[in-house]
């Protein structure tokens, strides 16, 4: 079945007189604390109920004034058409300052756009690319070590290899056993200190109470810190010539002349260590259990890899026909986007979807909620593979990827958009497709867990995804 709908149309969707604008309607927080505990106990079944209000939907949270997006109009019109008109804002800086103030995901105006510039030197289709080989060479000795019959957790073994794979590519260094726990133990604590239940209870317990969670926090950061600290020190002590991420902020200068400074480059480093792994680790082990629980996906992918792998491992050269597999790649990314939501901050205030929303509202742009709405996709909490090829073919033979034309874009954006989407977007999206590929030549795995049911910190977190190992 082909998915077509007819969106509202963008000018619609957008240009309402202000005047004459209502506010958002939302459902009703307690005094003084608004929504946060709904939130705290439940984030993605607080969106799932939003949704019923409809496109934009108003609450308050953490002290703060929101508003949930669900129109990916409305999406496009803050991501793109009036970009300049919104910030990243309070919530996404606050974040921000607490795991890399300073690096290129949290920053605005001229230093965002300068660190930007120097960035994207590192992330050129060529480069990225370049490093295809790596990113197999990588996942084979994992899937070595793995015994047959053996149960392993995906999420762990999808994070020491995605880790191993960004300080190899971008780092141009292997992290020892104790550098590897240090980003492990730090993102673990991110994760749980930043999450919406723990800034829920935080936001009802007074400054002062002990708190064991905090303390945790602020003892791996302090050793991710440092442990970046060295790196860089190390690299400019010997060799910053080089054209990998590391080398490039070791000795880098901006065009006027000065230099990043130790604390910008050490956040920039910590950027990349956290999302740069965590993310990419969550989407492949959630797409190694999902092909796992479905026969004919797995079926289908081994029928490609077979036409055009044969023997051998996947190769940059087999990526443009890999198609089946980036179709499952897209999928999961489909239900389980690693980021659910963009999170962004008007300067004046706008019109969106018919509302009037006022300026310094948190606009909270859902990934995960217009990813599973049924005006977008067809079954949305199906697994689907095929919906994402030309007239719905999964059989064998020559494919392409196609999405459904009546579609509006950001009805689909787990990268987020405009000028601030995901830097490393073409280098995950590369390390998923190989990665996926290699795994499902070398191994077949089963089901433990049985069910998924994700929760939500700083992303989405999947749960352990136990397996049990054929090799092949």
């Amino acid at each position: 079945m082909t998915e077509t709908h007819s969106p509202q149309s963008e000018e619609q969707s957008t240009t309402t007189d202000r005047s004459s604008a209502d506010l958002p309607p939302g459902p009703r927080g307690l005094p003084l604390l608004g929504n946060t505990l709904s939130i705290g106990r439940d984030p993605l079944g607080f969106v799932e109920s939003a949704r019923a209000y409809g496109d934009v939907v108003s609450y308050e949270a953490y002290g703060d004034d929101a508003a949930l997006l669900f129109d990916p109009h409305a999406v496009e019109t803050v991501l793109v058409s009036r970009a300049d008109e919104v910030r990243k804002g309070e919530f996404e800086t606050d974040f921000g300052e607490l795991v890399a103030p300073e690096g290129v995901a949290f920053t605005e105006g001229e230093q965002w756009r300068r660190q930007r510039q120097l960035l994207q030197s590192s992330f050129t289709p060529d480069r990225v690319y370049g490093y295809a080989d790596e990113m197999v060479a990588e996942v084979i000795p994992l899937l070595e070590e793995l015994d047959d019959g053996e149960t392993v957790a995906l999420r762990d073994a999808m994070a020491t290899y995605t880790l191993r794979v960004l300080t190899r590519t971008l780092f141009d260094l292997p992290l020892e056993d104790e550098g590897a726990e240090t980003v492990r133990r730090t993102v673990t604590a991110i994760q749980t200190y930043a999450s919406p239940r723990r800034l829920a209870i935080g936001s009802l317990l007074p400054s002062w109470f002990p708190d064991r969670v905090e303390r945790e926090y602020e003892a791996s950061m302090a050793a991710l810190e440092a442990l970046v600290d060295d790196l860089v020190a190390r690299r400019r002590e010997t060799d910053a010539s080089g054209d990998d991420l590391l080398s490039v902020l070791a000795g880098a200068q901006y065009p006027d002349g000065a230099r990043p400074s130790p604390d910008e480059v050490r956040d920039q480093l910590v950027t990349f260590l956290f999302a740069g792994h965590e993310t990419t680790a969550m989407a492949l082990a959630v797409a190694c259990w999902l092909v796992a629980g479905r026969p004919d996906v797995r079926a289908e992918l081994d029928r490609e890899l077979e036409a055009v792998c044969d023997d051998g491992d996947p190769g940059l050269d087999d990526l443009d026909d890999l198609v089946y597999t980036e179709a499952v790649v897209r999928e999961t990314m489909r239900l389980y986007p690693p980021i659910t939501g963009v999170y962004r901050e008007p300067e004046t205030e706008m019109v969106l979807s018919g509302y009037r929303v006022p300026a310094g509202t948190t606009l909270q742009l859902s990934v995960y909620g217009i990813q599973r709405d049924d005006r977008w996709w067809d079954e949305p909490e199906t697994f689907r593979p095929e919906r994402w090829l030309a007239d719905g073919d999964s059989s064998s033979g020559e494919r392409t990827l196609e999405s459904a034309p009546d579609r509006p874009e950001y009805a689909y954006f787990p990268f987020g958009g405009g000028p601030r989407h995901c830097l490393g977007m073409r280098f995950a999206m590369l390390e998923l497709q190989l990665a996926l590929a290699t795994i499902v030549r070398h191994v077949e795995f089963d089901r433990v867990t049985d069910s998924l049911e994700p929760s939500l910190g700083v992303t989405l977190d999947p749960g352990p995804l136990e397996v049990r190992v054929r090799q092949r």
